[in-house]
C-alpha cells in the first residue's frame, strides 16, 4: 500500500518510527515532511499529504503532531478526506470498520510509541464494513461539497 506520511515538528520523531515500520512491512512511503525537530506551521505538510490521498496518488494517510487534533482538522478541510484522531486500537479499529478513514492523526504528546505503532497497525489491517456505515458515509461527503 503507497501511504502518505506527514508531520510537525512534535510529531515528526513517531513519523520516523512509523515510516520504518511501514517501509519494514513492505509498504511504499511519501513523506511530505516535516524533517526535523525544528518547529514548523504543520499546514504546509499536512494539506499536501492529504491532497495525495484525496487524488488516489497514495491509498491511505497518517499525519502526526503534539496532540494529532490540528492535523486532523487540516487535512479533514480536504473533500474526501476522512481523517480520525485515534488514541488506541479501538478508536483505530471503529475509524476504518465504521467511518472507512483514509487517513488517520495521532499526538505524539499524547500516547506511547508502542501504542502508536499498534494503532497503524489495526488501522491498516481493518476493513470498511458498508453496510449502514455506507449510507452515513456518503451523508459526509454530500455535505463536504
Amino acid at each position: 500500500m503507497k501511504i502518505a506520511l506527514a508531520s510537525d515538528h512534535a510529531g515528526f520523531l513517531y513519523k520516523k518510527q512509523i515510516s520504518e515500520m511501514l517501509v519494514a512491512a513492505g509498504h511504499k512511503i511519501r513523506d511530505f515532511g516535516t524533517c526535523s525537530e525544528d518547529p514548523v506551521d504543520y499546514p504546509r505538510f499536512i494539506r499536501p499529504a492529504a491532497e495525495a490521498v484525496a487524488s488516489g496518488e497514495c491509498e491511505r494517510g497518517i499525519v502526526l503532531g503534539g496532540s494529532g487534533n490540528g492535523e486532523a482538522m487540516v487535512a479533514n478541510r480536504i473533500p474526501g478526506i476522512r481523517c480520525a484522531v485515534c488514541w488506541n486500537t479501538q478508536s483505530a479499529e471503529l475509524a476504518r470498520r465504521h467511518n472507512d478513514a483514509n487517513m488517520i492523526a495521532l499526538g505524539q504528546r499524547m500516547i506511547p510509541l508502542q501504542a502508536a505503532l499498534d494503532i497503524v497497525i489495526t488501522w491498516l489491517r481493518e476493513p470498511f464494513d458498508g453496510g449502514r456505515h455506507a449510507r452515513r458515509i456518503q451523508l459526509i461527503d454530500d455535505q463536504s461539497g
